[in-house]
């Protein structure tokens, strides 16, 4: 049976999952997605997809340390942060190179295609933050049962935090191309080059551990 101190722990594992979303990495890079987007469900809907491939990522990595006790090396860690770098300012670039044109596209067709992006940065910036979560779960948790569903929690967390946050962003993109268009390619600019930004950032930062 669970003890009560663990489903605080795990409870503290979905809380950590929904602050863990808004890291400034995240929402970049989330950002440049919906920055070129028209709909603010389909903007969501970006959210959930970045969200699930976190949690698959993070899910991953957490059975594999916990259950088949497989470690995560330092060097891979900081090569899968400097992975999460390169993977920022190409994000940004291709906000940059493509603000112009699909904003100009009147009709585009509804594609479950438009969210494998997404997933796959979820996928990169889950894989990066795997060691740090695995590492913090198998710390404060003995049991490995327990520790696994604290990860899974974790993820849930971010879903949910994710689809949030995209709810936040896509709203001010949405206004600007519908009340104030002049203000919308500022805009998209800002947030492409911030992604660049940040990527070279993380880039430098885990430099040294390569």
């Amino acid at each position: 049976m669970m003890e009560p101190t663990n489903f605080a722990i795990l409870g503290l594992g979905f809380v950590l999952g929904l602050k863990h979303a808004a890291d400034a990495d995240h929402i970049v890079a989330v950002t440049t997605f919906i920055g070129d987007e028209k709909r603010v469900l389909r903007a969501c809907a970006i959210g959930l997809f970045w969200g699930f491939g976190h949690t698959l990522a993070l899910s991953a990595a957490g059975l594999a340390v916990v259950g088949l006790k497989l470690p995560i090396s330092g060097r891979l860690a900081a090569r899968l942060e400097f992975a999460v770098a390169v993977m920022m300012v190409l994000l940004g670039a291709r906000l940059l190179a493509t603000m112009h044109s699909s904003w100009h596209r009147r009709h585009r067709p509804v594609d479950w295609r438009f969210g494998l992006r997404p997933l796959a940065v979820g996928l990169v910036h889950g894989a990066a933050g795997s060691a740090a979560l695995t590492l913090l779960a198998l710390s404060t948790i003995s049991s490995p049962l327990d520790a696994v569903l604290y990860i899974l929690l974790f993820g849930l967390g971010s879903i949910v935090g994710m689809a949030a946050v995209s709810l936040l962003i896509a709203v001010p993109f949405y206004m600007a191309q519908t009340h104030l268009a002049a203000a919308l390619r500022p805009i998209q600019a800002t947030a492409g080059i911030l992604s660049c930004a940040v990527g070279v950032y993380l880039g430098v930062d885990a430099w040294s551990g390569v």
